[in-house]
């Protein structure tokens, strides 16, 4: 079920990022996918979703544990390879979902000082004259294109 991208506060966590950055996908694309269908319901709160380099198909592509509240707010946890991993082990599963039931659990008060301690990045819908295809660490930043160096 595909969710409405102007009610969804998107985010991640900094080794989410570092995963996104290596495996060039942007931000654009992450919105996209959070919006899209996703590839299995781990429970909890927590979904598997299949990612992709553009011009390139799922099936080899990538994995995304992502934390949601559907209509709320979606939390990137955590990114993988198909090549590299093939599946998250038993142990690995019960903490990401101890972690997404926390996440989704926070106040919108509180998950915006997580924000601004730096601890999640929010990922802002793009502005208008950004492309798709930019790096993700050309952002939207409450509206105002920020470049990360």
């Amino acid at each position: 079920m595909a969710i409405a991208p102007s009610t969804l506060r998107v985010f991640a966590s900094k080794p989410f990022m570092r995963f996104a950055r290596s495996f060039g996908i942007d931000d654009g694309a992450l919105r996209e996918t959070v919006n899209g269908p996703y590839d299995a319901d781990l429970g909890s709160g927590l979904f598997k979703y299949r990612l992709a380099r553009e011009g390139e198909g799922t099936s080899g592509g990538a994995r995304a544990l992502i934390a949601m509240k559907s209509g709320n707010r979606a939390v990137l946890m955590f990114g993988f390879e198909k090549k590299d991993l093939a599946n998250i082990r038993p142990d690995e599963l019960r903490a990401y979902r101890k972690a997404a039931r926390i996440y989704l659990s926070y106040s919108e008060d509180e998950i915006t000082a997580i924000v601004k301690q730096k601890a999640l990045i929010e990922i802002g819908p793009l502005t208008k004259g950004v492309e798709r295809g930019k790096s993700v660490q050309e952002r939207s930043v409450r509206g105002t294109a920020r470049k990360h160096v």
